[in-house]
């Protein structure tokens, strides 16, 4: 999830206080620095708010580091029409690459923490693991005769997820109304276990980070993280056939 800053200003403004007291200060005292007000125009302002912007936009993708002259001549070079020293193309090979090495180093330990997790989950009694490293558990059974999600299918669900520290992200049941999704349009581990349950199923699912967010992660969960879900499948709308489309 990105931050935007509603408020472009905020002024660093200093006021010296005018409070009396009963006693006078003592005669060894130092004087109160004052700190330099370095945002005296609208454009000073604005400049340091984008500045604000960026950084902890580029914080939310793993960077904390740039080189600030390199990307104040950029800026500058745009601005003044002078020929840059590269392409767009470049650039924005430049920056994907930057991310990826990030995510992926931030990961590692997620990872390496997850799969240990599913080392140990995998020997428990109940759990089944797939040919994809999806592991899952039967909490509760349908009727085997009841509808199952196909692929081009729709599918209408409660769930709720965690971390395997069980630090919950989402939450349907919270919010009172289940999710309508394409079996698609979901993670890999959700796409694989939906075609595996009937109507009325509530499963444990436990994800890899490859068959989840993967490296990059996705707001509160942080890349490389192994995904619990608990799965209660309410509905099946089955994708509309050749002839009901005409």
């Amino acid at each position: 999830m990105k931050k935007t800053f509603l408020g472009l200003c905020v002024l660093l403004i200093t006021t010296a206080g005018n409070a009396q007291t009963k006693t006078k200060p003592a005669a060894t005292a130092k004087p109160t620095a004052v700190p330099v007000v370095f945002l005296k125009t609208q454009l000073d302002s604005f400049s340091y708010a984008l500045g604000l912007n960026i950084a902890n936009n580029l914080k939310l993708q793993s960077i904390d580091k740039v080189n600030g002259a390199a990307m104040q001549k950029a800026m500058s070079d745009v601005f003044a029409k002078k020929t840059v020293a590269l392409t767009d193309q470049q650039a924005n090979s430049c920056i994907q690459g930057a991310l990826q090495a990030n995510a992926s180093k931030k990961s590692g330990a997620e990872k390496a923490k997850g799969q240990a997790f599913l080392d140990a989950n995998k020997k428990r009694p109940g759990v089944i693991t797939t040919a994809s490293g999806l592991q899952y558990e039967v909490v509760t059974k349908g009727d085997p005769a009841a509808a199952m999600p196909k692929l081009q299918d729709t599918f209408v669900a409660h769930y709720a997820g965690t971390l395997i520290d069980g630090t919950e992200f989402d939450n349907s049941y919270k919010r009172g109304e289940p999710i309508t999704y394409p079996v698609t349009q979901v993670v890999k581990g959700w796409t694989e276990a939906l075609q595996m349950m009937h109507i009325g199923d509530k499963w444990k699912l436990y994800i890899p980070s490859e068959l989840g967010y993967g490296d990059r992660g996705s707001g509160a969960i942080p890349g490389g993280s192994v995904l619990v879900f608990e799965i209660e499948l309410v509905g099946v709308k089955p994708a509309a056939t050749a002839e009901e489309k005409k």
